[in-house]
């Protein structure tokens, strides 16, 4: 509730010193994995998709728009809070075929990509080089509606924001028994920092100024993680993935700041979701929570994308009392708590400084 007033304030600050009841940036550009897609799944053929019931039960108008949520996913309430009216719409949905949808932004994240294009190939997902190229037709797109000057002021306005990170370890790394016997977790994450450095470099090419990159959550607490990696009844977090999430944090946030002392004019934030949501995890009843541990869908333990259906037996009813909607994602509850976080974090990428 604090940190909800103080970024209130800000922002209302904000809003009071441009006068203009415009978003504070001009546009939003989402990349990433599951997390923060919000439909470019859809149309592919791949088993991660979140276009069917019970998804987006409690999202507008009850519809399932391939959010791997019950609601909103922590990036939707960003631009709420950015004052933005819409939503960043899915790139490769219909909404995206209306071009001036496009002047606010756009959402290319997809389910199951990673750093590494790897991962994404086992998924038939997005790669994050492809979100990338994806990006490049979306800037001649916007270019040919507004023209280059106008167009270059919005890119360079503009927030950008990657979250992505956890389908590289959970389904990738974890799961495949030749490489994590021969790479260790630590190797693999250095591995990932140089495509995250790459990546970073090259949105700093295309004209990128204002980029925000979130950290791994508690791998360990995510409930399809406790299923799979916790061992037979175990309800608790699974300690060796956490502390392979904080390594990669520690490594990505030096990783940044050496970007940004190499880069001029760049504003790179590392937003910290792990310890927000570490702190839901732990004490839910103290963050307006009941259940931490099991997700609402289904048994609450595993299920997640085509495994959460209608069919899923024991899914709950009211998904505001728990802290994960499915096996790998959070509530609309949780995203909320996330979303007001990353706020909190990110004023430097809304100040004109």
């Amino acid at each position: 509730m604090f940190i909800r007033l103080i970024s209130f304030l800000v922002l209302a600050g904000f809003y009071a010193g441009f006068g203009t009841g415009q978003p504070l940036v001009p546009a939003l550009i989402i990349m990433g994995d599951s997390v923060v897609d919000a439909g470019n799944n859809n149309l592919r053929l791949t088993l991660v998709k979140a276009n069917f019931p019970p998804y987006g039960r409690d999202f507008l108008a009850h519809r399932a728009t391939g959010r791997f949520s019950n609601g909103k996913l922590a990036i939707d309430f960003t631009a709420e809070n950015l004052g933005f009216t819409s939503y960043p719409v899915a790139y490769l949905s219909q909404d995206a075929a209306n071009e001036t949808n496009l002047l606010t932004g756009a959402n290319f994240a997809s389910g199951a990509s990673g750093y590494h294009d790897g991962t994404s190939l086992i998924y038939n997902a997005i790669s994050l080089t492809q979100q990338m190229e994806n990006y490049k037709e979306y800037q001649s797109k916007v270019t040919s509606m507004v023209g280059r000057d106008k167009a270059n002021e919005i890119f360079k306005g503009a927030i950008h924001l990657l979250s992505t990170g956890s389908s590289d370890f959970l389904q990738s790394y974890y799961i495949n028994p030749i490489l994590n016997a021969i790479v260790t977790p630590d190797r693999y994450s250095d591995r990932l920092m140089r495509f995250y450095s790459t990546f970073i470099q090259n949105m700093y090419g295309l004209g990128a100024r204002r980029i925000g990159v979130t950290s791994l959550p508690p791998l360990g607490c995510l409930p399809a993680a406790i299923t799979m990696f916790g061992g037979i009844g175990s309800n608790t977090c699974v300690e060796r993935l956490n502390r392979d999430a904080v390594s990669f944090n520690t490594k990505l946030n030096n990783t940044s700041v050496n970007l940004t002392n190499k880069l001029p004019g760049l504003k790179l934030v590392v937003f910290d979701i792990y310890n927000p949501l570490l702190n839901m995890v732990m004490k839910p009843e103290e963050n307006g929570f009941f259940e931490s541990r099991r997700a609402c869908c289904g048994t609450g333990t595993v299920e997640t994308s085509f495994l959460c259906n209608e069919l899923s037996v024991g899914t709950c009813s009211n998904a505001t009392s728990y802290v994960f909607w499915d096996g790998f994602h959070p509530s609309e509850a949780a995203n909320r708590v996330i979303a007001d976080n990353l706020l909190g974090q990110g004023f430097s990428l809304i100040s004109q400084t």
